[in-house]
């Protein structure tokens, strides 16, 4: 059984960081892509970065690349997102994802597993 939680949203100004965190198993880190996607109100959800080991890649998506960093913490069995220079348009709740390598990344149905998404809020 793959559990992904998720923890670190909050209310931040234009300009500010956060640091998202999704704890998983070292199975699930070691065996799925594992990525972060967003989905804002009235729209529909969207990739915002990926990592494998096992395909040893990391994506991003173009409004966010510069910006943030996906990575894992071996040690923790942890897969952090951090976003600086955040912007209004940021604003969305971020869900943790398991999905399977050797797919196209940006498909939010290529992904298997979900957290229960934690809310970032960008005030300008």
């Amino acid at each position: 059984q793959v559990v992904l939680i998720e923890s670190g949203g909050g209310l931040v100004q234009a300009g500010g960081s956060l640091r998202l965190s999704c704890a998983a198993s070292e199975r699930t880190i070691t065996m799925y892509r594992m990525g972060w996607f967003r989905q804002a109100p009235g729209k529909e959800r969207e990739f915002v970065a990926a990592i494998s080991r096992r395909e040893d890649v990391t994506y991003y998506a173009d409004a966010v690349k510069d910006r943030f960093t996906i990575s894992i913490d071996n040690a923790k069995n942890g897969v952090y997102l951090e976003m600086n220079s955040l912007k209004p348009e940021d604003t969305a709740v971020y869900y943790c994802t398991a999905g399977r390598i050797y797919t196209i990344y940006v498909n939010p149905g290529n992904y298997d597993y979900w957290g229960q998404g934690t809310q970032v809020t960008v005030s300008s």
